[in-house]
């Protein structure tokens, strides 16, 4: 006997034959589709003798030797983390406090506080970088690269923990009153650590959308990844190589950002298997 609604009608034979079929020719078509683009852009002239770049000196180098190649793409690499590094768990620290903020009983504060979250997810990221450059005192374009992706990501995670404490069952801030729990300790004890739990797979998005934004640091000459693929094929002094190069940092960005996407999926199905697992410890046996 089923043990809750039926939610949707279990697909049959013959609904699961045309949904592999549709699978078939869905591949078929995106492999044919990369197929023809391939061809297209050989066509173009594309897959030429650039692409040895990577892997062998190209003549007339200019002095560049291909292992520098590498070199830089690590090296922008590792600047791009560098930043995210700081950059990710000072935009939560932002984030916790403007949604505590803005979760205060007087209602000034709370106007204050909506009105700055308001402004730092309206600005540009870029813009908020050049305002540290020119504002900041001592500042580098690493601060400036950080201190743009914390305060506009810090108000997008507070927005995000906000929406999850909207969703909470009201119940539970009524239990904890119930119990003498003041509005402080039923905020930092109920509401934010579910809020956490609940919207983490948000969150962890929100972190791939940060590490992506590292790239306007090259506008404040920040020697990240893309910036420092410029720089070489500049030193290569051919726009050819420009394309393979870039290809290869659009690698790494993609590696990066899927790693992050699915971590955020197996945060969200561990998250559902201990919910799951809890109700049915709740539940009492017959």
């Amino acid at each position: 006997m089923s043990s809750g609604p039926v939610l949707y009608d279990v697909a049959g034979p013959d609904e699961k034959r045309r949904e592999r079929i549709i699978s078939v020719v869905i591949g078929v078509l995106v492999v044919a589709g990369l197929g023809l683009i391939g061809y297209r852009l050989s066509l173009n002239g594309v897959f030429d003798d650039r692409w040895l770049v990577l892997v062998d000196v190209p003549p007339n180098f200019a002095g560049y030797e291909t292992h520098h190649v590498w070199a830089a793409v690590f090296r922008g690499l590792g600047n791009t983390l560098l930043a995210a590094v700081f950059a990710l768990p000072l935009a939560a620290l932002l984030a916790v406090v403007l949604v505590s903020l803005r979760a205060s009983t007087i209602a000034p504060v709370r106007w204050l506080v909506t009105g700055v979250i308001e402004v730092f997810r309206g600005l540009p990221v870029v813009l908020m970088m050049f305002f540290a450059i020119l504002v900041l005192p001592g500042s580098t374009p690493l601060i400036a690269v950080v201190f743009g992706l914390v305060v506009y990501n810090g108000a997008v995670f507070a927005e995000i923990l906000r929406a999850g404490i909207k969703a909470l069952p009201a119940g539970q801030t009524e239990a904890a009153q119930s119990v003498g729990m003041g509005p402080f300790l039923i905020y930092r004890d109920v509401q934010l650590p579910q809020a956490v739990r609940m919207m983490l797979p948000s969150l962890i998005a929100q972190g791939v959308v940060l590490i992506k934004d590292s790239s306007l640091g090259y506008i404040v000459s920040y020697a990240e990844l893309l910036r420092s693929i410029s720089r070489v094929a500049d030193a290569l002094t051919n726009a050819a190589y420009l394309l393979p190069l870039l290809t290869v940092g659009a690698a790494v960005f993609i590696t990066l950002n899927v790693l992050l996407s699915r971590l955020a999926v197996w945060v969200q199905r561990r998250g559902g298997q201990r919910r799951v697992a809890g109700a049915a410890v709740a539940v009492p046996e017959d």
